[in-house]
């Protein structure tokens, strides 16, 4: 297997155990932030106002991993990105260097 194929294999992982633990930590991050919002609503003591902050406390920490997520994925692509330059300027390079070749034995 090319080296190139090797790194973006690699890369592949390493972008999947990121995005798979930010998921993980943002569900224990929510169930730590929600911890005294279940006391108060286990007590009665859970009104309106504090259901609201409840639901934009875990839209906050949704959307702080999101990004996480979200910036991952972009570095991923433009590392992905990045190989295939590569491997396009690999491939351009042999064939520039068959054409030398083949002008190299055509002058003699």
């Amino acid at each position: 297997m090319a080296l190139l194929n090797k790194l973006e294999m690699l890369k592949d992982m390493i972008q999947t155990a990121i995005d798979n633990g930010a998921r993980t930590v943002e569900d224990v991050h929510k169930s730590i932030a929600d911890l005294p919002f279940e006391i108060l609503e286990k007590n009665g003591l859970l009104d309106e106002d504090r259901q609201q902050l409840r639901e934009r406390s875990q839209q906050t920490i949704g959307t702080v991993y999101g990004t996480i997520r979200e910036i991952n994925q972009k570095i991923g692509e433009l590392a992905s990105d990045m190989f295939e330059a590569l491997e396009d300027s690999q491939h351009v390079s042999r064939v520039m260097d068959e054409n030398d070749q083949k002008s190299t034995d055509d002058s003699r």
